[in-house]
C-alpha cells in the first residue's frame, strides 16, 4: 500500500495539494462535551504531518448514527473545536459534508491549513448499500482534492463511500495511524511470539464468535470476561441469573468449549461479582460462578478470576486485549477489568489494547497509554482481521483495487 511519501512522490510534492484525510473521530459526547478525546489525538499525527508538508487538509468523519439526515446532536463541531487546539491552530469548519460550505471552505483554505467536514453520515449515501449511491457522494467528496489519505482506521471495514469509494477516484496511500495499525495486527497474526494469550470480554458473545472460532487454534490461551462470559457459563449448565445472556448463542459456546477442552486454552471466570440491580450505588457480592442466585445479576469478575487471568499472562510474549471485564464506569464493579489492564502493562513483549470499551477504560481507569504496547482506536476492524476478514478500507490502497482512481493530470 502507498504511503505519504508514495502519494507525495506521485504528486511532485504535497505544498498546495488539497489532500482529503478520511479519520476516525466518532468520539463519545455529553450534551456537546467531548468525555473521551483518544480518537482525536490519534488523527492528529497524519493530519499534521500533511499540514507541515504544506498541503490543504481536508479532513472527513462521521460521529455517530444520525440515519443519513443532518442532526445537531452529532454535528462535528466540537471536535472542530478540540483538533483545533491540539493542533495549535485554528481547524476551519465546514457546516456541510460535500455542499456549498464544503466547496467554500476548501476553496479558501491556505497552504498549511486544516479543514473538518461536517457528519459525511448525515448524507445517506455514505452507508448506502447501492454502489450508485454512495458513488455520488465519493464523486462530491473526491472534487474537493487531488488525493485521498485513508487514516480512520476505525472504519476501515466498512464499505463506505468516504472510506471505500473515494479511493477509487484519487491517488491514494494509507495514513501513518492505518500504516501503524495494519503493522501491529500483522505481527498478532503471522508469526505471534509465545506465549500468545487472547483477551475477550465485552457484552455480547454473538460479537466475537468469529474471532472466538479463529483465535481457538491460534492461541495458547483465550481467557473470556465481561457479559458475553455468562452465555459460556451458561453453557456449562451453571444458573447465570438476571446475568446478560445470549440464549441462542448457548449451542455454538458449547462446541468451542468442546474444542478447547483438550488444550485447555479457555478460560472462564471461577467467580463473579452480583448484584440485585444495574446501578453505580449497587452493593458487591462475590459469588462463585456456579453459584449464581436466580435473582442476581453478574457484573465483573470476581478477584479469584482476577487472580488466575493475572497468571495467564504474567508469561506472555503477545496480548491482545478486546472488551472490558465487567461495567468498569462502576467503581465497585471495575476491579477485573483494571487487574487484566495492570498485567498487559507488566509483560515482556506486545501488548495490544484492541479499541472501542478496553481503550476507554484503559483512560478512565488512570492508565498511562504508552504502559501498553498499542492502544488501538478501531475495536471492530481489529475483530474482524482477527477473524480473517477482508477489510474492504485495506484492501481497496492496493494498487490493483483502483483501477478507476482519477489520476492527478485529469484534474
Amino acid at each position: 500500500m502507498a504511503t505519504i511519501d508514495d502519494l507525495s512522490r506521485e504528486l511532485g510534492g504535497l505544498r498546495g495539494r488539497r489532500v482529503l484525510v478520511r479519520s476516525d473521530l466518532n468520539v463519545p459526547l455529553d450534551g456537546g462535551t467531548i468525555t473521551d478525546d483518544g480518537r482525536i489525538r490519534a488523527s492528529v499525527p497524519t493530519i499534521r504531518r500533511l499540514a507541515d508538508r504544506g498541503a490543504r487538509v481536508v479532513v472527513s468523519a462521521h460521529l455517530g448514527r444520525p440515519d443519513g439526515a443532518p442532526d445537531p446532536t452529532f454535528s462535528l463541531a466540537p471536535v472542530a473545536e478540540r483538533l483545533g487546539e491540539l493542533l495549535g491552530a485554528q481547524v476551519a469548519f465546514a457546516t456541510d459534508s460535500v455542499g456549498e460550505s464544503a466547496q467554500a471552505t476548501v476553496e479558501s483554505l491556505h497552504h498549511g491549513r486544516v479543514a473538518l467536514l461536517e457528519n459525511v453520515r448525515f448524507n445517506a449515501g455514505e452507508t448506502s448499500k447501492d454502489d450508485a449511491e454512495r458513488g455520488q457522494v465519493a464523486d462530491r467528496l473526491a472534487a474537493l482534492a487531488d488525493a485521498f489519505v485513508s487514516d480512520g482506521f476505525g472504519v476501515v471495514h466498512r464499505k463506505q463511500a468516504s472510506v471505500y469509494d473515494v479511493a477509487q477516484r484519487l491517488p491514494a496511500a494509507m495514513g501513518q495511524l492505518v500504516a501503524t495499525e495494519i503493522d501491529v495486527l500483522r505481527r498478532l497474526t503471522r508469526i505471534p511470539e509465545r506465549p500468545y494469550v487472547v483477551v475477550l470480554g465485552g457484552a455480547k458473545v454473538s460479537d466475537k464468535l468469529g474471532v472466538i472460532d479463529n483465535l481457538l487454534g491460534k492461541a495458547d490461551r483465550l481467557l473470556i470476561g465481561g457479559g458475553m462470559a455468562y452465555t459460556f457459563l451458561a453453557a456449562k449448565g451453571y444458573e447465570v441469573g438476571n446475568s446478560l445472556l445470549e440464549a441462542d448463542q448457548i449451542p455454538v459456546c458449547r462446541e468451542y468449549l468442546e474444542r478447547a477442552a483438550d488444550r485447555g486454552v479457555l478460560l472462564l471466570p471461577v467467580d463473579v461479582l452480583v448484584t440485585d440491580r444495574f446501578a453505580a450505588d449497587a452493593v458487591a457480592e462475590v459469588v462463585r460462578a456456579d453459584e449464581i442466585p436466580v435473582d442476581r445479576m453478574g457484573l465483573d469478575i470476581g478477584p479469584e478470576s482476577a487472580k488466575a487471568f493475572a497468571a495467564a499472562l504474567a508469561d506472555a510474549r503477545t496480548v491482545f486485549w478486546n472488551g472490558p471485564m465487567g461495567v468498569f464506569e462502576f467503581d465497585a464493579f471495575a476491579a477485573g477489568t483494571r487487574a487484566v489492564a495492570q498485567a498487559l502493562t507488566e509483560i515482556d513483549g506486545l501488548s495490544v489494547v484492541g479499541g472501542g470499551d478496553s481503550a476507554a477504560a484503559v483512560r478512565r481507569l488512570g492508565f498511562d497509554e504508552t504502559a501498553f504496547g498499542h492502544i488501538s482506536t478501531g475495536g471492530g476492524a481489529s475483530l474482524e482481521y482477527l477473524e480473517g476478514k477482508k477489510l474492504p478500507g485495506i484492501d481497496v490502497l492496493d494498487a490493483g483495487e483502483r483501477e478507476g482512481q482519477r489520476p492527478l493530470n485529469a484534474r
